[in-house]
Formats: structure tokens, sequence, C-alpha cells
């Protein structure tokens, strides 16, 4: 069984060796062992405050393989974007331009830089082992975030938004960087992606000041707008799924699509049901749920639960699920189907 939990202090040395197998192009995980220990103990105060004003804090989750204690995956959502440094997409706009004297009608596209200050929760970060991709895994991470909406509500803002990641290939090249970003920052990409977690000052300073016409990128570049990195097809399809759309803003170095959903209309906010746990048998004959607590911050499972009439407030749940979200009879628990109904594939 794995555990999606929320991150702990004495976590920091394994989740830095995971973070250390992600990708390019997974821009938040590029960081150093003193930025990722600050990003923890940021994440920490945030599970354990009591104020519930949504502000920028990290909330920080790893899936944890019971068996070997290993840390197999990590995902994260952020409370707030934009604040003290602005949030920065570029923003797609399209134009339509006539000659009658050439009989010329020109379809113009641009990308216009984005400031977002006062910005919606974010959720990303979300990378998982290969091994253990599959058997439900990735779903439960991901929708964990989602049963943490659930359960703090006012620690969030009222819409969400997920950066995609974008085309590049294996050595971290980005055809729309090399076409673009390169000319402007002067540096490698995988560079840029990492510092932009640290400061992103460097975009206000360097970024061109103007609208960028498409027309004058190569195709190559052209192609990759709004197209996500094969690895993240998955993701994407998932948070269709769950109700996020596309929208005409992309990522200013690779980009990568931003879809977004005003936080009460997705899916899996919406179909996470409060319950309490009515009693611990060794085995049920029932399919797996999202079983998740609050029990020590933030805990969830894949197991099967029954909930029971009348009202279905209370849950019957297995003793391994029990023993690994630390809670017992008469303590508070959420369900969470994994998948959407089928209303919302529509």
């Amino acid at each position: 069984m794995q555990v999606v939990r929320s991150v702990r202090l004495e976590d920091i040395d394994a989740l830095y060796r995971l973070t250390r197998q992600a990708t390019h192009g997974l821009t938040s995980l590029q960081l150093d062992y003193t930025q990722l220990l600050e990003r923890v103990e940021s994440s920490v105060f945030a599970f354990s405050r009591r104020s519930e004003r949504p502000a920028g804090e990290p909330f920080v989750l790893v899936m944890e393989d019971l068996p070997s204690g290993q840390l197999v995956g990590t995902a994260a959502v952020m409370a707030k974007t934009g604040g003290y440094e602005p949030f920065y997409a570029y923003r797609r706009v399209c134009t339509i331009r006539n000659c009658p004297q050439l009989g010329v009608q020109q379809r113009n596209e641009s990308l216009h830089l984005q400031r977002i200050h006062d910005g919606p929760s974010e959720i990303g970060s979300l990378f998982l082992l290969p091994e253990f991709r599959g058997g439900g895994r990735g779903r439960l991470l991901s929708l964990s975030r989602f049963a943490l909406f659930a359960q703090r509500p006012r620690r969030f803002s009222d819409r969400v938004i997920a950066e995609m990641r974008g085309v590049c290939d294996a050595s971290g090249v980005s055809p729309l960087w090399e076409a673009l970003g390169r000319k402007f920052y002067g540096v490698d990409f995988p560079v840029a992606d990492a510092l932009s977690t640290l400061s992103k000052a460097f975009i206000e300073q360097l970024n061109p000041e103007f609208p960028i016409y498409l027309t004058l990128l190569p195709e190559a570049a052209r192609a990759t707008i709004g197209r996500v990195h094969p690895e993240t097809e998955p993701a994407l399809a998932l948070l269709r799924s769950e109700g996020f759309t596309e929208t005409e803003m992309v990522d200013i170095f690779d980009g990568g699509p931003l879809v977004e959903c005003a936080t009460h209309r997705i899916a899996a906010v919406a179909r996470c049901r409060r319950g309490q746990v009515l009693s611990i048998e060794r085995e049920l004959d029932a399919s797996p749920t999202i079983l998740s607590s609050m029990s020590t911050g933030f805990a969830a499972v894949l197991a099967p639960a029954v909930r029971v009439a009348p009202g279905e407030e209370g849950v019957r749940i297995e003793q391994s699920a029990a023993e690994a979200l630390a809670v017992g009879p008469g303590d508070a628990v959420w369900t969470l189907d994994p998948h959407p109904s089928p209303e919302v594939l529509k």
C-alpha cells in the first residue's frame, strides 16, 4: 500500500533524492537542497497554522511506499500565486487584418506578457517514479490535492490553475526556448527553468517588452505552443476529466498550456464527502476509493471502503487503511471516488 501524506522535515533527504530523478521541464522540482528544505519548512508550517486565509505558501505532498518506506512520488499545491512577485505567462492573442487593395486577409497570432499579482491557487510538482506508475497510484497522487481542497476550502482560492509541462527533448531542449527565450535570456532552458523557482526578477528585466508575433518564429517552435510533453498527456487528460479547460495562456519558457477551473466546479472536490469511521475490519469486499484524513496533517490512501446508510455518514474501512491514515472509530474521513461521473466526461 502507498500513502500520500503531508511532507515532514525528516523527509528532506529522501525527497531531494526523488526530485533528482525528475526530468527537465518540471520547473518546480528543479531545486537545490537548501531551496527544497525551505519549501519543506514552509509546507510544514502551512499544514500546522490555524489561520484560514489563503496565502502564498506551498502544501507539499509525498507518496510513501509503506512496505519499503521509500518516497516514490510528490505533488504540491500553491495556496495562492502572485503577490510580491507576479505570476508570469504569455496570453495568446489572435487578430484579423484585411487589405482590400491586395485582396489579402491575415490571421496574426501574438504572445503578450501577463503579470498576475492576485492570482488563483496552483497545482503542480507532480512526479511519480516510473516503476510505480499504474495501478491507480498516479490518480491517487493527483486527486489527493483535491481532497485537500475539500478538507480545507478556505485555505485556497476560488479558482485553480495548472501549468502543464511543454514540449522539450530528453536533453532539456525546448524548440520555443531556442527560438525565443534564448535570444533574450542568453542561457539554456534548464538554467532559466530552475532560476525561475528562486526569483522571477530576471523575467521582468530581460523579457521583451512588446508582443511577439508568431509568424516571426520557426514552424518547429510555433507547433509546440499550447502542447504538452508526451509524459504529461495522462496528467492533462485527468485534469480535463475533472473539469479543467485550456485557457489562452501559455508558459513563457516552453509554451506549455495553462488550464484552469473554478474550485467548486472541480469534479473531484464536489464528490469528496466527509464521514466518520464506523468500523475497522480486516478485509472488505468493496471497490477501492480514495480515503483521506487530517489526523496527521494530511494523509490519503486508495483502499476498499463502504459508506453506510442512512445518509451514508458512516464509513467502514480496512485495518491497513486505518493504520495508514492514523484514524480510529469515530474519527473523520473523506471518501473520494477515483473516477468522475460520465456527465463530466461529456
